[in-house]
């Protein structure tokens, strides 16, 4: 799975760097498009890029991603996330749903409103990629047209396989 996101990045990245080329030059074209497989020792992957200019030299790119923290998209975590902001509201509770049960299908649970709050508190569990990314999308900020949030804390938790999907209760 990871060297299918590896791939993925610098299939993005070449294509944006090749469009690139074709805007500045009038002939650019990729000769070679290799990539390692990280060893065993190693936890980077790489990869060579030779790009091929109309009237110049070949030119050679190296281009790799590093892991050195040791740890794997695909290890299950677990994150307490302490929201505050415009968090009582059923449009936010059912984007929250969405984004984390529907969409990156992560499990856990939201606290149930409290209307004499501005702060609500979401567990969730599943695969590190797809925690990190729900956390990113609750720092965003703003859902909706109006609703303005932000996240106070996020605390590490070890997972505890209580849930089977997530739940959010919208009205009280």
């Amino acid at each position: 799975m990871q060297h299918l996101n590896i791939a993925l990045f610098l299939i993005c990245l070449l294509s944006s760097f090749t469009r690139h080329l074709l805007l500045t030059s009038t002939t650019a074209t990729v000769q070679a498009f290799s990539s390692t497989t990280p060893t065993t020792t190693s936890n980077s992957h790489a990869a060579t890029l030779r790009i091929l200019q109309q009237g110049s030299s070949p030119r050679t790119f190296r281009l790799w991603a590093e892991t050195d923290d040791g740890t794997d998209d695909d290890d299950l975590i677990a994150r307490r996330i302490i929201v505050e902001g415009d968090v009582q509201g059923g449009y936010y509770r059912s984007c929250v749903l969405n984004e984390a049960g529907r969409f990156r299908r992560l499990v856990g649970t939201m606290s149930p409103p409290d209307y004499s709050s501005r702060q609500a508190e979401i567990y969730v569990e599943g695969k590190r990629k797809l925690v990190e990314g729900f956390i990113r999308w609750c720092r965003r900020g703003k859902v909706g047209l109006s609703q303005v949030t932000t996240v106070a804390e996020v605390i590490e938790e070890e997972p505890t396989g209580l849930y089977d999907d997530f739940y959010v209760e919208t009205k009280r």
